[in-house]
């Protein structure tokens, strides 16, 4: 997760109807967030040859009070994905904004026992690459730090075609995550997220990290009332 602080202006308009930015002592967040999608399944079954796949996605963070409940959840500017049919999926049932190109990943263990990841994806005939170099031993997320606000929103959010949103619950365990010795990120993606996005890309993130993953549920959108 390679985060970067940016101007609330510049997310403004990509914040879904229902939902307001949601902040870390006053700091706005975006974040360019690489996995792997291991052992998928959609409502208990696995599809054929669409269990194993890499995502990298950019997004930022907002939230909603509702009954009392302050729900901390995600927006994605654009998410990268190597398979059509789960480009096609996302974006005709959530209106997420999915598309597909060829991806590649690495991880390896290093010197010490860090660990060094990367995800690659082409676009306009070049590898884009995010890269990521640990040091010292994975740590759980402690108690009010930017990491754990970065990590720990448990619900999405997608603006819908209508100016509508849908909402969604995301449930997982706590992460434990490595610090960042080395990071990195090359590539031309104007055409992806547009110039500004771009060029926030290409300045140092204001922080980044290696989460070490878990077993994650997806429940179904649900419509927001005006």
């Amino acid at each position: 997760m390679l985060n970067y602080e940016v101007e609330a202006a510049l997310l403004r308009p990509f914040v879904p109807r229902g939902t307001e930015l949601d902040c870390w002592h006053g700091k706005t967040f975006l974040s360019l967030v690489g996995f792997r999608f291991l052992n998928t399944k959609v409502s208990g079954i696995p599809v054929p040859f669409h269990t194993n796949f890499d995502e990298v996605n950019l997004r930022f963070y907002v939230r909603r009070e509702t009954a009392g409940e302050l729900r901390r959840g995600v927006v994605f500017i654009r998410e990268i994905v190597p398979r059509r049919a789960i480009a096609f999926v996302a974006r005709t049932f959530y209106n997420e904004n999915y598309v597909a190109l060829p991806m590649r990943h690495e991880i390896c263990v290093t010197p010490g026992n860090g660990v060094a990841a990367a995800y690659l994806w082409l676009t306009e005939g070049q590898w884009c690459t995010m890269r990521f170099e640990s040091k010292g031993a994975p740590e759980p997320l402690c108690p009010g730090s930017q990491k754990q606000f970065i990590a720990e929103h448990y619900w999405g959010y997608a603006a819908q075609r209508d100016g509508g949103c849908v909402e969604y619950q995301v449930d997982h365990p706590s992460w434990n995550v490595w610090q960042a010795r080395h990071t990195e990120f090359t590539g031309k993606v104007e055409t992806l997220y547009g110039r500004e996005f771009a060029a926030v890309l290409h300045s140092q993130p204001a922080s980044a990290f290696l989460a070490d993953g878990s077993p994650v549920s997806v429940m179904r959108g649900r419509r927001l009332q005006p």
